[in-house]
């Protein structure tokens, strides 16, 4: 009996142990949140022509330090070669960067609306990217730990306007 007992305990940590990266994602939350934020401006390229611009809503990033935040600017300023910046939608409209003409921006607002941190070094990621009220797409990203890398897992659009 004691075998047994001992046997099951010996599966058990192993399987625990297996799933344990140790990977600490609040150490890299400036790869993680590059890494969702791309995969939802991958999505509907569209939306990307002729923009002068991306902006990030950061303003709920509240686990991010600013070397994360500056960690993501500079990650796709330097992919996408244009100006980065980090800004609401309302900002944007105080800056004069919201076009009354189009009604909309001559560049694109990438947001994340929520976060959720599972188990085994996966993230959930639901955010959208918007180009005008007509002109915008909600995404739902996977964001896990492979290869010694962050990586999107699964991408999803769940709405398009």
């Amino acid at each position: 009996m004691k075998i047994k007992h001992f046997s099951i305990l010996l599966v058990l940590s192993l399987l625990l142990s297996a799933c344990n990266t140790g990977i600490e994602p609040s150490e890299h939350l400036g790869e993680i949140y590059s890494v969702a934020l791309d995969s939802i401006m991958e999505q509907d390229e569209a939306l990307s022509s002729d923009m002068e611009y991306i902006a990030i809503d950061m303003s709920n990033f509240e686990d991010a330090a600013e070397r994360d935040k500056e960690e993501i600017l500079s990650y796709f300023k330097e992919k996408y070669k244009v100006e980065v910046m980090d800004a609401t939608l309302e900002q944007l409209k105080e800056k004069g960067l919201y076009n009354s003409d189009t009604m909309g921006l001559d560049g694109v607002l990438l947001r994340i609306e929520k976060v959720d941190f599972k188990f085994n070094n996966e993230i959930f990621f639901e955010g959208s990217k918007y180009r005008s009220g007509l002109g915008a797409v909600g995404v739902e990203v996977k964001v896990h730990y492979k290869d010694n890398k962050w990586e999107s897992k699964e991408v999803k659009m769940t709405w398009i306007s």
